[in-house]
């Protein structure tokens, strides 16, 4: 561990992706020749969500990548088109009526831009409570200019819900690489890798544990293979990996595997909720109808990302005792 910790941040970078890609080539050349020698696997369901989660593992890795490549700019670039893309899935699959239109004109032609660049500013005290102060104080103030008072508390509702969990929460992501710590300067996408990392590992484990555990679902009307048993170990898996990963941060192994299981569990819960949301919209997937909506289940794929940023985030500001 001291010898990881003693290279290089440029020699760390190497070492994380040429590890990353590997395991990823690997995996892919594994399931491509068992898809060859057993043709009927290639139609079983299961395989076929493998395949697609495999996918998007791969998109993440290059996406991880070409943010690290472009820096911080690039990185809260990137993750403002995420935040864009993963707000108009959620807007399409909730109901809203024609007054709410200049809330949604707000929401993503001048909340979400001004949030990032508070963000690239570096603006943390105000980023903070951009959203949750002023933009849930102006959301109702233009629906109410519209007229239309009709489910009126409902319609704001969701509408607020969807930029905090879409842009105020996937905003503290890139926050993370602009965080300076006094002795490990310029490296903090290190804890952006690292808590994608935790939050994905916390995600695979509590979902291969909720299908060989005995279920006992503690909300079996929202998700029935949540249970505490499963959640439980996707937050130590979360813990362990974090442990081995102590390396790339300014963490030691135990306060690093401390902080991977508050962004594990984070991010596991983040998923109940919005499994919830998509209860309340009367899908499985938000990608369900994307031939129609526009929606590629994107927000799938990055809500434990949107819960487990900010409470890692303000968990290491808190540590660290960090000033803007």
């Amino acid at each position: 561990m001291n010898w990881l910790k003693d290279l290089s941040a440029d020699q760390r970078v190497a070492l994380l992706f040429v590890t990353l890609f590997g395991l990823l080539l690997v995996t892919s050349a594994s399931t491509g020749l068992l898809a060859l020698r057993e043709r009927t696997l290639a139609q079983d369901a299961r395989f076929e969500r493998f395949q697609r989660e495999l996918r998007a593992l791969w998109i993440g890795a290059v996406v991880f990548w070409l943010a690290w490549v472009a820096g911080p700019a690039g990185a809260t670039l990137l993750f403002g088109a995420i935040s864009f893309l993963a707000l108009r899935e959620y807007v399409t699959l909730v109901r809203t009526r024609r007054g709410d239109h200049r809330s949604l004109l707000l929401a993503f032609f001048a909340v979400l831009p001004l949030q990032y660049v508070l963000v690239a500013n570096r603006n943390f005290d105000l980023f903070t409570v951009f959203i949750p102060v002023y933009v849930f104080l102006a959301i109702p103030v233009a629906s109410a200019l519209a007229g239309d008072p009709e489910r009126f508390l409902e319609r704001n509702a969701k509408i607020q819900w969807g930029i905090m969990v879409c842009v105020y929460g996937l905003s503290h992501a890139p926050a993370l690489v602009l965080l300076d710590f006094p002795r490990h300067r310029g490296q903090g996408a290190f804890l952006l890798f690292f808590l994608v990392m935790v939050a994905a590992a916390a995600h695979i484990a509590q979902t291969a544990a909720s299908r060989y555990l005995r279920r006992r679902p503690v909300a079996r009307h929202i998700d029935r293979s949540f249970s505490l048993r499963a959640w439980a170990l996707g937050v130590a898996a979360a813990a362990l990996l974090g442990a081995a990963l102590s390396w790339i941060t300014p963490f030691e192994a135990g306060r690093a595997l401390a902080m991977a299981a508050i962004a594990g569990a984070a991010g596991t819960l983040g998923e109940l909720v919005m499994s919830a949301l998509k209860r309340d919209a009367g899908v499985r997937f938000w990608g369900n109808t994307s031939s129609v909506t526009g929606a590629v289940g994107l927000l799938d794929r990055v809500a434990p990302l949107c819960f487990a940023a900010p409470v890692f985030f303000h968990s290491v500001r808190w540590y660290f005792q960090l000033n803007p």
